[in-house]
């Protein structure tokens, strides 16, 4: 099984949202490529100084892995603005499966559809490393948007960013094999994580079997028993903390691309 993420140390530097640092890309199951780069930075159309008084009516928020940021079916209460850290995006069935939405990082946003402070969260938010968030309510978002269009249209962008996320999730639900999607999770992971080394491609991903079920739509033992046969027939390699790709063609041909 790989190692599930360290703990790692608290970010105490300065506010990368307030630097406008760029973040590392989203981690989804999407076949729009456009898609995998990540969402339009909240804070793009800022200026130095509108960003200042954003974060000035924030409240700063202290995550550790694994712990609850919010919590399906609970009351909306505004947005989670994501300093540092990665947060894991997900939904609970009513008979206990989950299924992983998104893992969304520093720069974007987290808490929606719904912005105001009305009606109940209808997924869940959970810390996947250490993060450091900003938590701005649903009155003080009304008040922030009369008073900067361009704060505005980030929101705007960032929702329609996540609706064709989760509307490509769907789709990959509903049209690809869970094989396939295993498949495309890994060719994905080997694309924006990927080393090469020795002919290889080392994917240092720090996820666990439990972690990439929940993103294809699988149980932890279905995974565990794909990836020990992809093993066995020599396409890959689960280490310690990482994953070691030897032929990204089967992974191809997996998926039906070929």
């Amino acid at each position: 099984m790989l190692n599930a993420p360290p703990h790692g140390p608290l970010p105490v530097a300065a506010s990368s949202l307030l630097a406008g640092a760029t973040p590392a890309q989203a981690l989804l199951l999407t076949e729009n490529a456009a898609l995998t780069n990540g969402p339009p930075l909240l804070f793009q159309r800022l200026t130095a100084k509108e960003r200042e008084e954003v974060l000035r009516e924030g409240q700063k928020r202290v995550v550790y892995r694994g712990k609850m940021l919010f919590s399906q079916g609970t009351p909306h209460d505004g947005i989670f603005l994501i300093e540092s850290g990665r947060i894991r995006v997900f939904y609970i069935a009513p008979s206990g499966r989950e299924i992983t939405l998104a893992y969304w990082n520093s720069g974007n946003f987290v808490g929606g559809p719904e912005l105001f402070g009305q009606g109940q969260h209808v997924w869940s938010g959970v810390a996947a490393t250490n993060s450091v968030v900003v938590h701005l309510n649903g009155k003080t978002l009304r008040r922030l948007i009369a008073q900067m269009p361009a704060f505005a249209i980030g929101l705007i962008e960032g929702l329609t960013f996540k609706g064709k996320c989760y509307s490509a999730l769907a789709q990959m639900l509903g049209t690809r094999s869970v094989t396939e999607r295993l498949a495309h999770l890994l060719l994905h992971l080997a694309d924006s994580y990927g080393v090469r080394e020795d002919g290889a491609i080392v994917v240092g991903t720090a996820f666990t079997h439990a972690d990439l079920a929940h993103m294809v739509g699988a149980t932890r033992q279905w995974v565990t028993i794909s990836l020990k046969r992809l093993q066995e027939q020599g396409v890959l390699k689960a280490e310690k903390a990482k994953i070691v790709i030897h032929d990204l063609d089967a992974l191809h041909v997996m998926r039906g691309d070929r």
